[in-house]
């Protein structure tokens, strides 16, 4: 009985030792140690040079910077549509850069006869160019050249095309943006698989602070009359103030739908990990979700100078909240732009600008023509 007992206390002890490994497995595997040793997000702003301001205006304004940076994306352009941005009389509104995988075809298709048309609107100049790194497929390459060729809107970079890629696909763009396509107005960013409205995007621009609770006063001021005829007149007045805004051209939008206090995944196996070694602290930066985003042309350039001095990172939303951080750049939240997939009706897509989830080409362009039969695209 005592040789029984004794082998029970061992049995007990080796069973408690394996079940603390497994718990101590566990909290390593799901990043709680980890959670110890971040840095409080308070200390964030040391992490940048605090000259990165000035460097970046004087990049702004054609001077050589005292310092030049040491961040540089030099991956070269197969394809750079040099002359998309060249308007002859009125000035360039809109730019959409898609980002788009190297096989996405048919998406690309679709965006270009739904809400990538670039002759949506007859006043109002707008381009739509595809972003694409490098298949190591020689025949996807083939098709790509093809159609290059045959539609004129593909830029390529000599990149390999995946997930950890698009930071590299992103600033690729404002790259492009900098040196061949600077005067537009606007650079609406999006994945392939978005929904877009271009009306609701050129709305937005027109009043971002607002919208799109600015097109519904209008409307509630006339319902609520008595004087019909003299309401009319005050209803076009209104309506003629609100929309007629625009913003100035030193603006610096950078809108979208903006995620505040949210953690980095220290959840070892998650497709979003990150290391305390390449991030150290317990918060990111407001960040605006990078399925679709728009940016004005001096809040782009900024965004694409800062780069110099800021390290690489592999997820491009968050590199973009760095670079916004480090020049003063206050993400503006808009919940019409849609991370997810929006549930389709044809009223509630009234003021949406981006849902995410297109994946199906057929499907975009079936939502989009809806819209646009209803006078929301």
């Amino acid at each position: 009985s005592e040789k029984m007992a004794a082998y029970r206390k061992l049995t007990k002890l080796h069973c408690n030792k394996c079940l603390l490994i497994v718990v101590i497995f566990l909290l390593y595997f799901f990043g709680v140690f980890t959670l110890f040793f971040e840095k409080s997000y308070s200390l964030y702003a040391d992490h940048f040079d605090p000259k990165i301001e000035i460097y970046v205006k004087q990049w702004l304004n054609n001077e050589v910077p005292t310092i030049t940076g040491f961040n540089r994306y030099n991956f070269n352009f197969s394809y750079k549509c040099e002359k998309k941005c060249y308007v002859d009389d009125s000035p360039l509104r809109l730019v959409y850069i898609v980002k788009s995988a190297t096989r996405n075809f048919d998406k690309r298709e679709s965006i270009r006869n739904s809400w990538g048309f670039e002759k949506r609107f007859s006043d109002v100049e707008i381009r739509t160019v595809f972003v694409l790194g490098v298949d190591k497929d020689e025949e996807v390459q083939k098709k790509i050249n093809e159609e290059s060729k045959a539609k004129g809107d593909i830029i390529q970079v000599n990149f390999q095309d995946s997930y950890y890629n698009n930071t590299i696909k992103t600033m690729m763009s404002m790259k492009w943006v900098v040196y061949y396509c600077n005067k537009a107005k606007f650079y609406f960013f999006s994945d392939d698989d978005m929904y877009v409205s271009t009306k609701n995007v050129l709305r937005f621009v027109r009043n971002p602070l607002e919208y799109p609770g600015y097109l519904e006063v209008p409307v509630k001021s006339v319902q609520h009359s008595d004087d019909r005829e003299n309401q009319d007149f005050i209803h076009t007045k209104k309506i003629k103030s609100i929309v007629d805004i625009e913003l100035r051209d030193d603006n610096e939008l950078y809108a979208g739908y903006v995620f505040r206090n949210s953690r980095p995944m220290r959840y070892l196996f998650s497709k979003w990990y990150v290391p305390l070694s390449e991030y150290p602290y317990d918060s990111w930066p407001p960040y605006v979700t990078a399925g679709a985003y728009i940016l004005s042309n001096r809040a782009l350039k900024k965004l694409y100078y800062a780069s110099m001095y800021i390290p690489h990172f592999r997820f491009d939303d968050i590199y973009l909240s760095m670079l916004a951080k480090s020049v003063n750049i206050v993400a503006l939240h808009n919940a019409e732009f849609y991370f997810y997939k929006k549930n389709y009706d044809p009223h509630g897509y009234r003021y949406v600008i981006a849902s995410h989830g297109y994946d199906n080409p057929d499907e975009l362009r079936w939502v989009w023509n809806d819209q646009k039969s209803v006078g929301n695209a």
